[in-house]
This record gives structure tokens, sequence and C-alpha cells, in this order.
């Protein structure tokens, strides 16, 4: 050993060595100088091939016996003993031998790491305190390395899963948006906030050292010689940090909250303004409560990550940033047992994220089951007690209601066993960097004016670094939400007709299908090879079996699905060709169960007619029989009807939908069983309203009572497939004896004439 490394001269901070194995070996010299600076505390290595010397440059609170012993290793490491006796010179080569090189074989990477590492060892083992206080806070490093970089392939996972194909923006940067410049003022705001509370701490602690040592030395260098002027300029500096810290924390946490309303709300605005031109087809069915979700939970989602989440990423990144180059710096004896929990806690936070979100799930589904079989049992009250089944519905209720309890039970001793061990290791973290800081102050390794003001700010950290696996969670919780709005927005909208405008005026209303067919997406055809003619100003009928393609007809006509072959023509104009805003402008259509929305009955009425007088509204309702019922009521026309018109019976709902389409006044009206939910005396009164504004338009009724279309001008009965069985006015059906007149005597209970 002595052999291959000598010191040449050892000085504070710099020591040189004779190093044999270098000599003439360039490789082996870049090897060892980079082993060399791998090392904690030794600040720079340089090695001579030429001169066999090595210079070694190290931090002055390294001791010098140290230092040798790591080159002595590092040097043993890498050039090896040529001898095999411990270093004992060998007997000399013959000339014609080559001398060994210490180069051959060698790989660069598995040296470096074996020789820092047995490096680091020898100094753990028998170095000094200072060298076992630094390979302590290097594992602890390491340990939350490995901590953050398993947290770190989870969010990458999930970020990498959510990515579109040819999408190059991270998930976070695209959901951001135009909203960049808010989030810089928000970031800056955090950070000077995080500033602050350090040196609000600092502060408190420079005001304990003045308390206990009469003097704090920076306030000193700064003029302050007397403990009451220290203490007065403390004052000062404190109430000037508390103010800072409250007037920054809430500029900033106003500035993330605003961040995350105005994300949501663009969010939504343009989503929602994508769904409204979406095909009808993709809002129908199941569909709908998936779109519904991403409108509110999903874009809900994606500004509270950033209105707090994010905003606790910074926190934490700055107090990391802050405060670990300031232990290292100031105080690095205690720096290891200072963040010594950081990793522990970083685990427990992840691993209890994991197992609180099964156990929320559980507890959700537990109390939904309840939620769910409370309503059902106060809904079928009159069943219950009509059963005399009291005592069992309590039961059930009973059942899932322990049930329910102890799920809850289980999830709130998690919670609070992470809660409370999460403390305990704060505690114990300030206990230990008490007493070895302690320590390092009666021994004088550590000044305790440097000391007093650090005790306390690593909890700040710790407390923060609690809330990582919420963290995690919620932005994985963003990235599935981001996914599955972008999965929205990439839904095909309307495809608009290129064949010019339409002038609602002139429309005359005559209809064609020439030779149609459709079919609904997994289904058997509902219309094939369909030709029929609707004249313009003529009132015509479909009537028919469920399934028929009746509906189908009028959904082609409104352009709701386009035909999958054939043409659906208007005024010999194909609609796939026509803007759909202004062919929807001259059709006026009234469902099968019409849709009213929350809010007044004139505002029902006037939907789509925004700019209809209060006159028209009435007009409107007494043309469809509703403004007797609507009078009687005690707001009349002012009275809200609820979500879906819930406050209305169905016949009025229909007759309300009625009056819309009549206010519309649209050159071609479709009504689509507007008669079924009435009876018989309000359906006369509606058929008599109808005959009067059928003239000059167009009107195609469907319908399953005859008695609604027998005064019709023509009248199409339709079979299974979508195919005409029989055509014509209520008298020639009749005559034909076919199907409708099969149909009739089914419902008015006479025979065909």
């Amino acid at each position: 050993m002595e052999w291959n490394a000598r010191p040449r001269s050892v000085t504070p901070g710099r020591q040189r060595w004779d190093v044999k194995p270098v000599l003439g070996r360039p490789r082996t010299a870049e090897v060892l100088a980079a082993a060399l600076r791998r090392i904690p505390g030794i600040t720079d290595a340089q090695a001579n091939p030429v001169t066999g010397g090595v210079l070694v440059r190290h931090e002055a609170r390294v001791h010098a016996a140290d230092v040798g012993r790591i080159v002595r290793r590092a040097v043993t490491l890498i050039a090896g003993d040529p001898t095999g006796t411990g270093g004992r010179p060998t007997p000399a080569r013959p000339a014609a031998a080559p001398a060994p090189r210490a180069d051959r074989g060698l790989v660069v990477r598995p040296v470096l790491a074996v020789g820092g590492g047995v490096a680091a060892g020898i100094a753990l083992v028998k170095g000094s305190a200072r060298s076992r206080q630094l390979v302590a806070l290097g594992a602890v490093t390491a340990a939350t390395a490995t901590v953050l970089r398993k947290a770190w392939d989870r969010t990458t996972d999930a970020s990498r899963n959510a990515a579109r194909p040819g999408d190059e923006r991270h998930p976070l940067l695209e959901i951001v948006g135009p909203h960049r410049r808010r989030l810089s003022r928000a970031a800056a705001l955090s950070i000077a906030c995080q500033v602050s509370e350090i040196a609000l701490g600092t502060f408190l602690g420079w005001t304990g050292l003045v308390l206990i040592k009469g003097e704090a030395a920076p306030l000193a260098r700064l003029g302050l010689t007397t403990a009451s002027a220290q203490l007065l300029g403390l004052a000062g500096l404190v109430a000037a940090a508390c103010a800072a810290v409250a007037g920054l924390s809430y500029a900033s946490n106003l500035q993330w909250r605003r961040l995350g309303q105005d994300i949501e709300h663009d969010w939504r605005s343009r989503t929602y303004r994508h769904v409204q031109h979406l095909e009808l087809g993709q809002l129908e069915g199941e569909r709908t409560t998936r779109v519904a979700g991403a409108l509110t939970d999903d874009v809900g989602q994606l500004g509270a990550f950033f209105a707090g989440p994010a905003n606790e990423v910074l926190q934490l990144g700055t107090s990391l940033a802050l405060l670990v180059p300031a232990f290292l710096l100031l105080a690095p004896q205690i720096a290891w047992i200072a963040f010594l929990p950081i990793p522990v806690v970083a685990w427990l936070s992840l691993r209890h994220q994991d197992k609180a979100a099964a156990d929320y799930a559980v507890t959700g589904e537990r109390r939904a089951r309840l939620g769910s079989q409370v309503i059902n049992s106060l809904e079928a009250g009159a069943t219950v007690k009509s059963f005399c089944t009291e005592d069992h519905e309590a039961e059930r209720i009973d059942e899932l209601s322990e049930a329910a309890q102890e799920s809850g039970r289980r999830t709130d001793r998690s919670t609070i066993r992470h809660a409370e061990t999460v403390r305990a290791c704060t505690t114990a973290s300030m206990a230990g960097t008490l007493l070895i800081g302690g320590r390092s102050v009666l021994n004088g390794t550590l000044r305790f004016e440097v000391f007093s003001p650090l005790i306390g700010l690593p909890q700040m950290l710790l407390m923060r670094m609690s809330r990582l696996g919420g963290i995690v969670d919620q932005y994985q919780r963003t990235l599935a939400s981001h996914d599955r709005v972008q999965r929205l927005r990439a839904l095909p909208v309307e495809a608009d007709g290129t064949g010019g405008t339409v002038d609602v005026g002139k429309v005359r209303g005559e209809i064609a299908l020439d030779h149609v067919s459709f079919a609904y997406p997994g289904r058997t055809p509902a219309l094939e090879n369909l030709s029929m003619t609707i004249p313009a100003g003529q009132v015509t009928a479909l009537v028919g079996a469920t399934g028929s393609g009746k509906t189908t007809i009028a959904r082609l006509l409104m352009r709701f699905q386009d035909a999958d072959s054939g043409s659906v023509l208007l005024d010999g104009r194909d609609v796939r060709e026509l803007p759909r805003h202004h062919l929807r402008h001259a059709v006026g259509f009234v469902a099968q169960d019409p849709f009213l929305f929350d809010g007044t009955i004139a505002d029902n009425i006037r939907y789509g007619s925004f700019d209809a007088s209060d006159e028209a509204v009435v007009e409107a309702a007494m043309r469809a029989e509703a403004h007797p019922f609507v009078a009687a009521l005690p707001d009349g026309y002012e009275t809200l009807i609820g979500e879906r018109g819930a406050a209305l019976s169905g016949g009025q709902r229909q007759r309300i939908a009625l009056a819309r389409a009549i206010l519309k006044d649209a050159p071609v009206v479709i009504l689509d069983e507007a008669t079924s939910a009435v009876d018989n005396e309000t359906e006369a009164a509606i058929q008599r309203t109808l005959r009067v504004f059928a003239a000059d338009r167009t009107m195609l009724i469907i319908a399953h009572r005859l008695s609604t279309v027998r005064h019709a001008d023509r009248i199409y009965v339709m079979d299974q497939g979508g195919v005409v069985a029989e055509q014509g006015t209520h008298d020639e059906l009749l005559a034909q004896h076919g199907l409708y007149a099969s149909l009739w005597q089914l419902q008015a209970g006479e025979p065909a004439a």
C-alpha cells in the first residue's frame, strides 16, 4: 500500500501524493481522479500520468487522515496489488517484458461506483464523525431518491398512458393552455411566500439566540450590538416577515385558485361548445352520462389540481431547494438526522394513499348501497305498509348501516395511524436534531448561533412531505380526467352541407325519399330501399307498428342521422347538402317525449324564438289548447315547471311543446306522437287547431292513434322492415280491407265500411 501511494505534502484543505500506478497510464490517472472527485468532502482531484503526482483538494472540515485513507483505498481498487503481498515491491521484470497495464480491461462506471461505495464505507466505519455524517446524509439522499423515483415512475406511466398519439406537449402544459402568465405569477408568489416562511423561522431562531446568549452574531454585523437593539430589530423583522407571509400566502392562494377556476371555465366552455355540435348519436343512450361526467367532474378535476396540489408541489420543491443547501453549508453535522424522516414520510404517504384509495372506494360503495336502499324504502312506502314489512326494511337498513360503519372505522383507523406516524417521525427528527446538534454545539464543532435558527425548519418540509401521496394521486386523477375530456373532444362533430343557404321564407316543403336505406349500429335495417313523396302544403301521416321506421324518417329529415344509401330531398335538394341550421330552422319538430327545460312556461314556449312577444306566446298556447290550464295556475305563464317539466302532466307537456312549434312557425312541421298523452276532448280541440295551423305548410304526423290522422290528405301505412304496406286517404284505406282497416277495427271497435 505504501509502495503504491506516498504523501508528498499535506496542508489544510490540500494534499499531494506520489502514486506510481498512474505513472505513464493516462487512463488510470483519469479514472482515479474521477473516483476521488465523487467522494463526499473532496472538492477536486487531479492526477498527472507524466509525474505520477496526485493533487487532492478537500473541505476544511474533512480530516487529513480520512483523505489519506480514501486515497490509498482508491489507488488499491483501481491499480490492484501487483505483488499479492500487501504492497511489498516485486522483483524487476526482464527488460523485454512489457510493463503491466492496469488500464486493460478497465470499465469506468463500475470502478467509479465500487470505488466510491467502498471509499464511503471506509469513511463510515473507520473515518471521523464528520465523514460518517456525510455518508449518512448520502444514504438519506439515496433512500429519498429511491422513494421519489418510484412515485415518478408511476406518474410517468400515467402521463405516458394519458398522452395521445402525435401530442408532444406534457398534459399539464396543455391543460394550462393560454393561462401560463397567471401560472407564472402564482408560482413566483408561492416561492416568495416560502422564502418568507423560512426567513420568519430564522428570525424566530435568532430571537431565542438573543434571549439565551444576549446577542445574535448576524445582527451584530448589521450594527445592532446590544441585546435590546437586536430584540427591537428582530421584532420588526418578525413583524415584516409575518406580514409578508400573510400577504404572499393570500395572494398566491388567490392566484392559484383563480388559475384553477380559469382553467375549469375555459375547458368547460370549449368542450361544451364542441359537444353541442356532436352528432346526435354520440349524445344518446349511455354515452350521455359519460359526457356529463366529463363536463362536470373531469373538467373540475383539471382546475382543482392547479388550485391546490400544483401549489403544494411548488412549495415542497422550494423548501427542498432552500433548506437542504442551507443545512449542507451551515450545519452538515445535523443535516442527515434533520432530513432522515424524509424517505420514511414519503414512503408512508405513498403507501397510505394506495391503501386509502381502496378503503375509500369500499366505504363509498357501501354508503351508496345504504343511500339507495333508504330511498327505495321511502319511495315504496305504500307497498311496504300494505305488506306489513316495516320491520324487515328496518333490519335491512341496520345491516347496510353496520357494514358502512365498519368500513368507515377501518378507513378512519388507517388515516389516523398515518397521521400519527408522520407526527412521530417529525417529533423524532426534532428530538434527534436537538440531541446531535446540541452535542455538536457542546464540543465546539457547530456554532450555536448557526444551530439555533435551523432547529424548526425541517419540520416545515416534513409536514408537506406527508401530502406527497395525495399529490401523486391527484396528479394521476388529473391525467386520467384530461384523457377522458380529450377523448370527448375528439368525437366527430356534425358535418355541414356545402350546397348553399336556404331561405326559410321560400321553402315550399315538398319532401321525397328516394330509395333510402338506413340501419342503426348493430341492428337490422330500419328502412330498406324506401321511396315516398310528401307533397308540399298538405298533411301527411305515417302510421304502423312499432319499429316500422316512422320516427327514423323524421330523424333523417332533421339530419339527426344521415341515410346509408339513397337521398332525402327537401324541395328537390338533398338535405345532406344543406346547412344544418338552415334546414332545422325550416322544420318544426315535436317529439313523442318532448323535453322541457327547468324554467317558466313562457320561457319553454319561447325557446328557439327568444324574441317573441308575450302576446305571441299566449296566442301559440291558445292554438295548442294549453292556455286554459296555464291561465289557471297561480303564476300563469311565469310558473316554474322544474326539470323536464316535472310539475306538469304528460298531456300538459305535449301541449307546451306543440305551442313551441307553433310559435316557431316553420314551413315544415313534424309531429311525432304529439297528441298521444292527451284525452279525447283535448285531442279533438288540437286537431281543430292543427287544421288551421296546417294551412299553406307541410305537416308530417306520426301516430299510433288512427283517430289523430283520419283527416290527413295522405296516409302511409308502414310495416316491419321500413316498407310502405299501403297508402291513401282514410276512406280509401278502409275500403282496401288491409292492414290499416284491421288497425282501425282494433282501435275504433267498428268494422271498415
